[in-house]
């Protein structure tokens, strides 16, 4: 039994399989097409017969090709879904002459959009908008202009259907691709008229792109008109945020001016949004200044500058703002951050702010002016940062020059982050007694620009798909389409000259770590 059994196993091993798809190959050998009249319509379902009869096409024998084409052509629209019929279609489309082709279209119009929809037949579609784009004639002929009107009234009623669907959606950007704009009118049409539907949906925000990309200019402000209208919808939207980025990436301020406008007085609500702040980042480093100084407005309220800085998407508003602020609102923020860093400088966030602040400014010691545009920035910074200096540091004799302006500035860093808290007890080092904290004060004092060199910054981008094809931005999220950044501030610190017998604190990315 053993032996019979293991003989069975051998006549379905992967030999004998082998054996059956060489005779299946083998099949049509010598074969005549002739011999073949009235099983063709089969054969197209078939693997290795449709094989057979796009190899009899590849031969360029014009009998063969119209014997195909005659006993397929009723057949047409159901062996397009086929998983081996649509390969015959597309290879029928390619060899056909102009007469077959607008038959083709004409008996296929009908179910075109149902045929653009299924796994199979949206590529036999993409297909036949290929050839239709693309006459052998150098100009275009008749021919190719009706069967290009007729794929157009066939898909002119579904263009939003078929923009959100997963197949659909690749014929729509085959007609962006291959037809000429004026052709593609009524994608454009149909897009403006469902704004908001097709920005916000997964598929639909790539194809929105792709219909910014390949539109004439008078389109291209028929879209750009009705995304502005809608941009305050779109930029909370997971995938709609990434059509506004979109626009304002086209660096054309007649379009990005007009659509950071809409944010105007909603700029808080807006910043502590998971998909809008991104937005409002993006704004702010594009915006002209005129329009970048109303944005940065809304951030100098005490008690809304506080709420943002607590926030997970917020505070990086508030460092983009800093960043990209003239110097006079710079000012104005660094005063407004200086009462409330105490408050949160044991968040994240918080640390964070206070990393950066301290790092520029010591930076700025060193000559190097750090992430401001202009050196009277810095002189306003220092400014704002030296508000609480130590009176005896004040007084110190001059003589010393250079390094006793770096002490000045020390001190003044030193004032800032271990001076008296609100509530009533030092805000030094966490665990220090009060002696300690002097101790370290005063250590701090000696320490030269060029040894702080432990804070930095690290800002990592990564690339859409199109939304377009995900889609990530501050605090480290994002969709398809693809564009993400995420935020980190903070690098491994030094020694800062403390004695070996006390614990050193390292910032790791703005955390204390003992």
């Amino acid at each position: 039994m053993s032996a019979d059994h293991g003989k069975m196993n051998g006549l379905h091993g992967p030999k004998h399989k082998r054996g059956d798809l060489d005779r299946e190959l083998n099949r049509f050998a010598g074969t005549r097409l002739e011999d073949l009249a009235g099983e063709i319509p089969s054969l197209c379902k078939d693997q290795h017969g449709c094989r057979y009869l796009q190899k009899k096409l590849e031969e360029g024998i014009p009998e063969h090709r119209d014997m195909i084409f005659r006993e397929t052509f009723g057949h047409f629209a159901d062996l397009m879904t086929d998983p081996f019929g649509n390969y015959l279609c597309q290879k029928l489309l390619e060899f056909a002459n102009d007469e077959q082709r607008n038959l083709i279209c004409e008996s296929v119009a009908l179910d075109l959009v149902g045929i653009s929809l299924n796994m199979h037949g949206t590529r036999a579609v993409q297909k036949m908008i290929d050839y239709l784009s693309t006459p052998r004639q150098a100009r275009v002929s008749c021919s190719s202009i009706l069967q290009i009107h007729a794929i157009i009234i066939a898909l002119s009623m579904n263009v939003v259907t078929l923009i959100k669907d997963l197949n659909g959606n690749h014929v729509i950007q085959k007609c962006l691709n291959r037809l000429a704009p004026e052709d593609n009118q009524f994608i454009y049409n149909a897009v403006a008229a469902h704004c908001v539907e097709v920005a916000t949906h997964r598929h639909g925000c790539c194809v929105l792109q792709r219909c910014i990309d390949h539109a004439s200019e008078a389109q291209r402000m028929q879209l750009v008109n009705e995304i502005t209208y809608n941009a305050l919808t779109l930029v909370q939207d997971p995938y709609g945020n990434y059509v506004v980025q979109y626009i304002l990436d086209l660096n054309d301020n007649r379009f990005s001016d007009a659509v950071i406008r809409q944010f105007v007085g909603n700029v808080i609500p807006l910043s502590m949004q998971k998909f809008s702040s991104n937005v409002i980042e993006k704004c702010i480093r594009v915006a002209e200044p005129s329009t970048r100084k109303l944005l940065v407005e809304e951030f100098l309220s005490r008690a809304k500058l506080e709420k943002l800085l607590r926030d997970s998407f917020g505070n990086y508003c508030v460092q983009t703002a800093l960043d990209y602020a003239d110097p006079a609102q710079r000012l104005s923020l660094v005063e407004g951050i200086r009462p409330i860093l105490p408050l949160i400088r044991n968040t994240p966030y918080g640390k964070r702010i206070q990393s950066k602040l301290q790092r520029e400014q010591m930076e700025g010691l060193g000559g190097q002016f750090g992430g401001y545009h202009h050196p009277a920035q810095q002189a306003l910074v220092n400014l704002a940062m030296a508000n609480g200096l130590n009176p005896q540091i004040q007084q110190a004799p001059q003589s010393h020059g250079l390094v006793q302006r770096g002490l000045h500035h020390a001190a003044s860093m030193s004032e800032l982050y271990n001076g008296p808290s609100p509530m009533g007890y030092p805000l030094g080092q966490p665990g220090l007694p009060p002696q300690r904290q002097q101790q370290q004060l005063l250590h701090g004092q000696q320490l030269s620009a060029p040894g702080l060199d432990q804070y930095g910054s690290h800002l990592q981008t990564s690339p859409s798909g199109s939304l377009l094809g995900g889609p990530q931005g501050a605090g480290g999220y994002g969709p398809a389409n693809g564009y993400s950044m995420n935020h980190g501030y903070g690098a491994p610190g030094g020694n800062l000259g403390l004695p070996a017998a006390e614990p050193v604190y390292a910032q790791h990315g703005g955390y204390n770590y003992m």
